[in-house]
C-alpha cells in the first residue's frame, strides 16, 4: 500500500479512472429504466407497484444478499477478477432487457443486473483503499463516486434520447457495450493489501463487532433513511414530473441529466474533501452528511408542490447535489470504523442496509402508497405519496447525529 508520504503512482490514478467508467456503467444500467417506466406501463399496462417492483425490488434481491458474501471474497480473493465477471454479467443482463415479453422476464434480468453489481462496491472500495493513503480516502471514493451523477446524468439523457426510438432499443445499446470494460477490468493489477488476504478470516466475534457498534449501525441507518430519499428521485422523478406536470419524457430527460451532471458531479467530486476538512478539525464526517439531510427537506417540499416546472429545477439540483455528495464521507467512516481486516465486509453490509431501506422497503412504499391514492387518476396525490422522502431525510439527520456524538466521544 502506499504510504502517505508517498507519491502517488501514476497506475493508481489509471485504477481510479477505470473503476469510477465501470461504475457510471454500473449507474446506468441500474437507473436507466426509471426513465423509461412511462413506456414500459404503456405498453405492459404496469401498475406503479409493478413498476417497482421491476426498477427496484428484483434488482435489488441479490444485489443486497449477495453484497456481503462478495465483501468477503473482496477481503480474500482477486477483487479485479471479481468486479469483472460482475461487469459482463450485468452488461449482458441489461442488454437482454430489450428482448423481454412480459413481467417476469424483465424481472428475471433485472435480477441478473442486480447479481453483477453486487461485486462493484465493496471490491472497488477496498482496491481504492490499498491505491491511495489514507489521508486522500474520502477524496479517492469521491472521485470514484462521481460515477453515480455521471451515470445517472447518462441515464437520463440516454433514456431521454433513445425514448423515441423505444424504450428496447435503449437498453440494447447502454448494456452490451459494457462487456469492453468487463475485460479491462480483468487485466486491472492487484496492489499490496494493507493487511494480507490469508490473514483475513471471519468469526462470529467479527460479525458482533461491527453488528454491536452503535456507531456503525447509526451511520448505517442514518445514511440509508437519506438514501432512500436519494434513489426515489431517480425512481419515481420520471413518472412524478410526466404525471403531474405532464412534460415529455425527453424534455424530462435533457433537464434531469443536465442538473445530474452540473449538480451532482461537483458535488460527488469535492464534497469528500469537505467532509474529509470537516474530521480534520474535529467536527467529524458525519456532520456534513446531517447537513446534507437537513438541506434536503424543504428542497424536497419545493420540488413536490412547486406548480412551476421551472422552479423544480433548481430543487431538483439541491436535492442530487446532496443526495450524490454523501457517498465518499460515510464510506470513509465506514473504513475507519472496521478497520483494515473488515474493511469489504463493512462496506458490503452498509451499501446492504442503505439499498435494502431505499430499493425494497422505501420505494415499495411509495409504490403502494400510489396505487392506493389513485395518483394516475388524480396525479396530484403523487405529492402526498413523496412526502415519505422529506420524512426520511428528518429521520436520517436524528440517526446521524447519535452517530457523531459517539464518534466525538472517542476522540
Amino acid at each position: 500500500m502506499v504510504e502517505t508520504n508517498e507519491r502517488t503512482p501514476f497506475y493508481s490514478w489509471y485504477a481510479l479512472a477505470l473503476l469510477m467508467v465501470i461504475y457510471i456503467l454500473n449507474f446506468l444500467d441500474r437507473t436507466i429504466i426509471f426513465i423509461l417506466f412511462p413506456l414500459i406501463k404503456k405498453e405492459m399496462v404496469f401498475s406503479d407497484t409493478q413498476l417497482v417492483l421491476l426498477g427496484t425490488t428484483s434488482f435489488v434481491i441479490f444485489y443486497t444478499l449477495l453484497g456481503i458474501p462478495f465483501g468477503r471474497m473482496a477481503d480474500k480473493g482477486s477483487r479485479s477478477k471479481i468486479i469483472a465477471a460482475g461487469v459482463i454479467v450485468w452488461s449482458i443482463a441489461s442488454g437482454m432487457t430489450a428482448f423481454a415479453n412480459d413481467f417476469w422476464t424483465i424481472f428475471l434480468c433485472r435480477v441478473m443486473v442486480g447479481v453483477g453489481e453486487a461485486t462493484l462496491g465493496p471490491a472497488a472500495i477496498s482496491l481504492l483503499a490499498d491505491y491511495f493513503p489514507p489521508a486522500k480516502r474520502a477524496t479517492v471514493t469521491s472521485i470514484y463516486s462521481m460515477g453515480i451523477a455521471i451515470g445517472a446524468g447518462l441515464a437520463a439523457l440516454l433514456g431521454g434520447t433513445l425514448s423515441q426510438f423505444g424504450w428496447r432499443t435503449a437498453f440494447i445499446i447502454v448494456g452490451f457495450p459494457g462487456v469492453i470494460f468487463g475485460v479491462l477490468a480483468w487485466m486491472l493489477k492487484e496492489p499490496r493489501r494493507s493487511m494480507p488476504a490469508d490473514d483475513t478470516e471471519y468469526s462470529g466475534t467479527d460479525w458482533r463487532h461491527l453488528l454491536t457498534n452503535k456507531a456503525f449501525v447509526l451511520i448505517c441507518l442514518g445514511y440509508a433513511l437519506f438514501g432512500l430519499a436519494t434513489n426515489a428521485i431517480s425512481i419515481f422523478g420520471a413518472i412524478f414530473v410526466t404525471r403531474v406536470h405532464s412534460i415529455d419524457i425527453p424534455t424530462y430527460g435533457w433537464w434531469a441529466g443536465v442538473i445530474t451532471l452540473l449538480a451532482g458531479i461537483p458535488a460527488t467530486l469535492f464534497f469528500g474533501a469537505i467532509a474529509d476538512k470537516l474530521a480534520a478539525r474535529g467536527y467529524g464526517r458525519t456532520m456534513f452528511g446531517i447537513l446534507l439531510c437537513l438541506i434536503s427537506i424543504p428542497a424536497w417540499l419545493v420540488a413536490l408542490y412547486s406548480n412551476n416546472f421551472y422552479f423544480i429545477i433548481p430543487a431538483g439540483a439541491v436535492l442530487l447535489a446532496a443526495g450524490l455528495g454523501w457517498v465518499g464521507a460515510a464510506a470513509a467512516d465506514v473504513t475507519v470504523i472496521a478497520g483494515p481486516k473488515l474493511r469489504g465486509l463493512a462496506i458490503a453490509i452498509f451499501f446492504f442496509a442503505v439499498n435494502v431501506m431505499a430499493y425494497i422497503i422505501g420505494a415499495n412504499i411509495i409504490g403502494i402508497l400510489s396505487d392506493r391514492l389513485g395518483t394516475t387518476e388524480v396525479p396530484a396525490m403523487m405529492r402526498t405519496a413523496l412526502l415519505v422522502c422529506p420524512a426520511a431525510c428528518a429521520l436520517g439527520a436524528i440517526c446521524l447525529f447519535a452517530a457523531n456524538r459517539i464518534l466525538g466521544r472517542r476522540t
